[in-house]
């Protein structure tokens, strides 16, 4: 069993808008399997946000970006079936602009594709927490309506 570090995480997410859709995965690797969020993941040392966030997604998706700034902050806390505390990250979602490529899973994606907003509100598919809220968030920053 190993010991998991007893402080938060930082760890990023890129925000890609496209049309009037969001670029997401769903994700094949703990924590979180099986749900579908934005792609990210853990910072390297030495790392800015926008090049972690520039990275995962390249990883993630081979989808290439450029990182535009923060839109938001987020606390993402995981409990075992105990009620124990097992992970604490403290995710900086980006906001990118698509540059070049198609999104193909790879990494810690099982399924990487463009979701239009309309669709990530019909519970079709189960999002991670605040999928939702910063999807909004992004596509008000891209000038896109958001009537969902």
């Amino acid at each position: 069993m190993s010991i998991l570090p007893r402080f938060p995480i930082p760890a990023v997410i890129a925000v890609l808008v496209k049309d009037d859709a969001l670029l997401l995965i769903c994700r094949k690797t703990p924590p979180d399997v099986g749900m579908w969020g934005f792609p990210g993941g853990k910072m390297d040392f030495g790392e800015t946000m926008a090049q972690a966030a520039v990275r995962e997604l390249c990883e993630e998706t081979g989808v290439v970006a450029e990182a535009q700034g923060v839109l938001t902050v987020l606390d993402s806390l995981h409990k075992d079936e105990a009620g124990n505390l097992t992970h604490h990250f403290v995710i900086t979602a980006i906001a990118c602009t698509w540059i070049a490529g198609d999104p193909v899973a790879a990494d810690d994606a099982a399924i990487a594709e463009w979701v239009p907003f309309v669709e990530l509100c019909d519970g079709q598919r189960e999002l991670i927490f605040a999928v939702d809220r910063v999807a909004r968030m992004a596509m008000e920053a891209a000038g896109r309506p958001c009537s969902v």
